[in-house]
């Protein structure tokens, strides 16, 4: 369970409840962030379509590396949540296990592409507080992406930075979406099936 509560007595908008129903299909539960994030409705709309507009099908980045990206700064920023759900996401979008177990020793992995390197680094510098993007990481992108691919990948882990620290901050805790490498499975929560 979450440091803050996300009690079945909050009313939530129709809205924010209709977004409820569409993870019941999907995931079998409601997305705990998504109970959280509803408790303040405008901004949840505003975050939800923020990430609808990043992960549309037009997106000029392949979704196998959207998923990489999202569970690379997932693991920098310590949330288990955002790690467990891209991982799986992930493992859908064509990432075998191996890959997702790599990923946090990309640089040296033959399992990576140099694309995929270059993304990665720029996950990295933007998530690491001490690091900063700098020329050198944009010129190794350009390398393999043009500026649409290189705007919207920072807008990716930007996103993903504010959903996985928001998460951590609160120890929203892995759903059990995916076996993480290294960790036991977690335990689900039977009152969250709901």
């Amino acid at each position: 369970m979450s440091r803050v509560a996300s009690p079945d007595r909050v009313r939530y908008p129709w809205y924010v409840r209709l977004v409820f129903r569409m993870h019941r299909r999907k995931y079998g539960a409601v997305l705990e962030p998504a109970r959280l994030w509803g408790r303040t409705p405008r901004v949840f709309l505003a975050m939800s379509a923020m990430y609808g507009a990043l992960e549309r099908g037009s997106s000029p980045l392949p979704p196998a590396l959207r998923s990489l990206v999202q569970v690379r700064v997932s693991q920098v920023n310590g949330c288990a949540f955002c790690t467990d759900i891209n991982s799986a996401s992930g493992m859908k979008r064509g990432t075998s296990m191996e890959k997702l177990a790599a990923l946090a020793a990309f640089r040296d992995s033959p399992l990576f592409s140099e694309p995929e390197k270059a993304a990665l680094e720029l996950a990295e510098a933007m998530t690491d507080s001490n690091r900063r993007a700098d020329e050198a990481t944009i010129a190794r992108l350009r390398a393999h992406y043009d500026d649409g691919a290189i705007i919207e990948l920072a807008a990716l882990v930007a996103f993903q930075n504010m959903s996985s620290k928001f998460n951590a901050a609160l120890g929203v805790p892995a759903q059990g979406f995916c076996s993480i490498p290294g960790r036991p499975p977690p335990v689900p929560d039977p009152s969250r099936a709901r």
